[in-house]
Order: C-alpha cells, then sequence, then structure tokens
C-alpha cells in the first residue's frame, strides 16, 4: 500500500495568522500519526510564514513516523536538515518568494548543485527525494544526482485530470516506470485530493508514498482530521 505522508503546513499557517500555539502544530503531527499517517511532512521557508525552524527541531523529539523536510537547498536549510536528521529530506527547486511548488528541478542544468547537495545528506544516512516533472531527461538526470528517490510533481495531473483522467495521469506512469527501471524510489506530491487520489495510485507503478497537506487539511474542516487521515488511506489501498 502507498503511504500517506501528511504536510502539516497548513495547521502552522493557521496558527500564525493570530500568534500563540492554538492549533498546536506538534500535538497535530502525533494526532496524524495516531490516526494513521504513516509520516509527517514539513515545508519551512525562509520567512517562515508557516512552520519555522524551531517547529522542525521540536517535531523532530516526538514524530515516530518518518520525519519528510522538504524545500529549497539553501546553506540554512541544509544546516536545519544536517541538524535534526530526518528520515528523507525532499530537495524543491522554488525560491524563497514562491507562494508554493510550482515545478519540478531541470536535473540536467543543476545537475552539479545537486550531487553536491544530495552528498552531505547521504553521507548523514539522509534518504534524498527530489521534485522533478515527468519530462524523460530530468527522471535521467535526477539518477545521475545520487538521490534515493523523485517525488512526482502533480500538479498537472491535478489540472488536467477533471477533462481526460487517462491522459491526465499517463506521463505520470511513463516516468514512474522509468524512474523504477533507472532504481529510484517513486514519491508524489502537489495537490493530490479525494478526488483524483484514487485513480493516481492506480494507475501510477511502483508508488511508494504520498505527500498531501493542503487538499487534507481543507478536507478536515468538514469531515474531522481522524476521518479524514482515513478517507485519504482508503483511497491508497
Amino acid at each position: 500500500m502507498t503511504r500517506l505522508s501528511v504536510n502539516i503546513n497548513k495547521i502552522a499557517t493557521l496558527r500564525n495568522a493570530r500568534g500563540g500555539n492554538t492549533p498546536n502544530v506538534c500535538k497535530m503531527a502525533t494526532d496524524c500519526e495516531r490516526f494513521g499517517a504513516e509520516g509527517i511532512t514539513v515545508h519551512p521557508r525562509p520567512d517562515e510564514r508557516h512552520i519555522r525552524y524551531q517547529d522542525v527541531l521540536d517535531l523532530k523529539k516526538i514524530v515516530t513516523t518518518e520525519f519528510n523536510i522538504e524545500g529549497y537547498p539553501n546553506k540554512e536549510f541544509i544546516d536545519l536538515v544536517l541538524r535534526v536528521t530526518p528520515e528523507q529530506v525532499t530537495l524543491v527547486p522554488d525560491p524563497p518568494e514562491a507562494l508554493t511548488s510550482n515545478a519540478g528541478w531541470d536535473t540536467v542544468t543543476h545537475k552539479d548543485f545537486l550531487i553536491e547537495v544530495i552528498s552531505k545528506f547521504k553521507t548523514a544516512g539522509i534518504r534524498t527525494s527530489i521534485f522533478v516533472d515527468t519530462n524523460l531527461k530530468n527522471i535521467e538526470g535526477a539518477k545521475a544526482t545520487g538521490t534515493d528517490r523523485i517525488e512526482l510533481y502533480t500538479e498537472p495531473f491535478a489540472t488536467d485530470y477533471p477533462k481526460n483522467p487517462e491522459e491526465a495521469v499517463r506521463p505520470f506512469a511513463i516516468a514512474a516506470e522509468k524512474a523504477h527501471e533507472l532504481g529510484l524510489g517513486i514519491n508524489a506530491g502537489h495537490d493530490l485530493s479525494l478526488e483524483n487520489l484514487k485513480f493516481f495510485n492506480e494507475n501510477v507503478p511502483n508508488l511508494a508514498e504520498v505527500s498531501i497537506g493542503h487538499a487534507l487539511v481543507a478536507d478536515a474542516l468538514y469531515f474531522g482530521m481522524e476521518n479524514t487521515i482515513q478517507m485519504y488511506k482508503r483511497q491508497l489501498k
């Protein structure tokens, strides 16, 4: 079964809107695990507009499932990850001012940079994943960086899914087949939801993990967090 990692950035966004510690990010992480999540994902940004660097340090002490830290690998991010040593780090090419992740790496152009960064994390025993699109050259380039996994950037799938599900998922299935052929693990994330997750999971082979935040937290406003996590897990069976 594909593993579900819950991205709790939106919980931190809600907390930061009023200051204080409500909702409590650490408690929500432990609740998500208790409700069935197999991982917790955070994406700290330099402006700390949602997850703060201190949150990452605090979460390391209490997360008992897989801890996945994603973000752009500037010096501050690299230092934080090496200090925390999570189970997985996911490298995302978005600049600090980006509202949300909106593209995968050009792994050919940035090959040397990625090799250097990934080697630091692997030396520390941290599994690495890099955010990529379905361009097979970028899949092949990912292999050349030494990464353990890729994370398929799924916004194009989510956008096209309502119009033609089969056409929307085809490039992702092909990319996943190529990645598996190259010996790379396969994660996926961005705009996956209760509407499209089951179809994506059934049609993309060898999918190890999905990371879902915005849609899952929004659904929890209606269904409750425990029920929502179980609803998402049922889509992944």
